[in-house]
């Protein structure tokens, strides 16, 4: 009881709650996607692309949704100016396309995601937000990949971010639809 006494409350909090760091910050199951995602330095792209896509609301909603998130470098290794195209607000609708594909209704835990790639022996499709398809593989012990419609393969980096409002997987390349 004395040592709880002495330690910070954010320290206890973290303790009770199993966070997984990400971007350098604790992500907290308790807080939904948006709340988590803000302050993962390593996702300050893909929270500017929410933001100029409007979907703030939607990721803070109840969901639960499953969400691959690219990563800062994963938008970098996109064709130089691509992602200054996205954001800007004529493009809004191709933005919005791009982002709802990387997020998949329901909370599908890397377990579930390995139990769906056996059952679909060896590759499970799973439907997006934005209506189209991508394909997990297991690629080794405990480790996926998430192949998008035009045949560019994601390792999943961090599995299994827990949030209020669903799961985060970590990616290294964004995912394109068309």
């Amino acid at each position: 009881a004395l040592a709880a006494a002495t330690t910070p409350a954010p320290l206890l909090a973290q303790m009770s709650e199993k966070t997984v760091t990400v971007g350098g910050a604790p992500m907290y199951p308790s807080k939904n996607i948006i709340q988590n995602a803000v302050n993962s330095k390593d996702h300050t792209t893909l929270v500017a692309a929410v933001k100029a896509a409007g979907l703030v609301d939607t990721l803070q909603g109840p969901g639960p949704f499953t969400v691959f998130a690219p990563t800062n470098e994963a938008f970098a290794k996109l064709p130089a100016g691509t992602v200054d195209n996205l954001l800007k607000p004529e493009n809004k609708a191709t933005l919005t396309k791009v982002l709802t594909y990387h997020v998949v209704p329901g909370r599908m835990t890397a377990g579930n995601l390995m139990k769906a790639v056996k059952d679909g022996e060896g590759e499970a499709k799973l439907k997006t937000v934005s209506g189209d398809w991508l394909i997990v593989k297991q690629a080794g012990p405990g480790k996926l990949t998430v192949t998008d419609a035009k045949g560019h393969v994601a390792m999943v980096t961090i599995a299994d971010v827990l949030q209020s409002n669903g799961v985060i997987h970590v990616i290294d390349t964004v995912l394109l639809p068309m």
